[in-house]
């Protein structure tokens, strides 16, 4: 393999794990963003100019504009995620530009986390711990910060892919009484494994816990409105681990404040980073977590090594890239 390739990466050194950026060091030049922030768009415009290739994040706008910044050098763009609508992909391959990306990885933790900010959210944990740490706790009584159970329950998955799977198998434990699935077409038996495949408006309808865990397409914007939340059930907690763009807010916001559902849990919204002002922040029962998934320090470091090596294997041409998208 040889080397000299020139890199700009979006963030700081300190934002990554060491050992990918060594590895990145020892083939590349490579130049750093100085803030762990996101890259503001002119010092991207200006330090991805003849660069061969882009380490970014999914905060990084990589549009026509930044392309065409870059000339004809750029060859590869990593970024270090697992969606990729931050890229302008027609534009990247109308320029031969390879994409690398980390799929699969993140399966577990994002998982997990959507476990997580289920039962929390359900459980009301964020509620009682500032109802303890402001004095609500003055007392006890059957009902309060009471939320709806697992056992028994249907629990419904908008996208069986891996993620939807993997949080199938561990809300199986809790003594759920079925799994129902929606989304393009219906899975094969053992991908299923046990779970009834339904519509769209099924779904919706039956499920006291819905995850939303598909892929994200700009023709699925603001597929839960008004329309969907007013068939819900109104003991339903909706768990979002997709993207922001599926919900539309507004009137999420509305549904929860009127009590047409129990509650929502979001691990992604839109924008992000979402305002310390905005309504939704105001609500007892919205839990917002900070984009999460994959924020596990094992899938972190496996989701930085696979992107360098993306990125070193589309400079080299030795290799075939561990994730390349076509």
């Amino acid at each position: 393999m040889s080397g000299g390739w020139k890199i700009f990466v979006t963030r700081c050194r300190q934002a990554f794990p060491t050992e990918a950026m060594d590895k990145l060091e020892q083939f590349c030049q490579v130049t750093y963003h100085t803030e762990d922030k996101p890259v503001p768009k002119e010092t991207l415009l200006q330090q991805i100019k003849e660069k061969d290739g882009l380490l970014c994040l999914l905060t990084d706008k990589i549009d026509s504009q930044v392309l065409e910044a870059a000339s004809q050098t750029l060859k590869v763009v990593g970024t270090m995620s697992v969606g990729t609508d931050h890229l302008d992909i027609q534009e990247l391959k109308s320029r031969s530009i390879r994409i690398g990306y980390t799929p699969d990885v993140l399966t577990d933790a994002t998982a997990d986390l959507a476990v997580a900010i289920l039962l929390a959210t359900s459980r009301r944990l964020m509620e009682g711990n500032q109802a303890l740490r402001t004095g609500g706790w003055s007392s006890w009584n059957p009902l309060w910060m009471c939320g709806p159970g697992l056992n028994g329950a249907t629990v419904g998955i908008l996208g069986l892919g891996r993620i939807g799977m993997a949080i199938m198998n561990r809300l199986k434990p809790f003594g759920v009484a079925q799994f129902i699935y929606s989304g393009r077409s219906k899975k094969q038996d053992h991908v299923e494994n046990g779970a009834k495949f339904v519509s769209f408006d099924s779904l919706v309808e039956s499920a006291d816990f819905l995850v939303i865990s598909t892929a994200y397409t700009e023709q699925m914007r603001g597929l839960f409105n008004k329309s969907v939340f007013d068939r819900m059930k109104t003991s339903a907690v909706l768990i979002n681990i997709s993207r922001g763009g599926i919900i539309n807010q507004e009137d999420l916001y509305n549904a929860l404040k009127d009590n047409q559902i129990f509650g929502a849990g979001l691990d992604v919204m839109e924008p992000e980073p979402l305002p310390v002002d905005h309504p939704l922040t105001k609500l007892d029962n919205c839990l917002l977590i900070p984009h999460l998934g994959s924020a596990e320090l094992q899938t972190r470091g496996l989701m930085a090594n696979m992107t360098v090596e993306n990125i070193l294997a589309a400079l080299s041409g030795d290799k075939p890239m561990p994730a390349e998208l076509k």
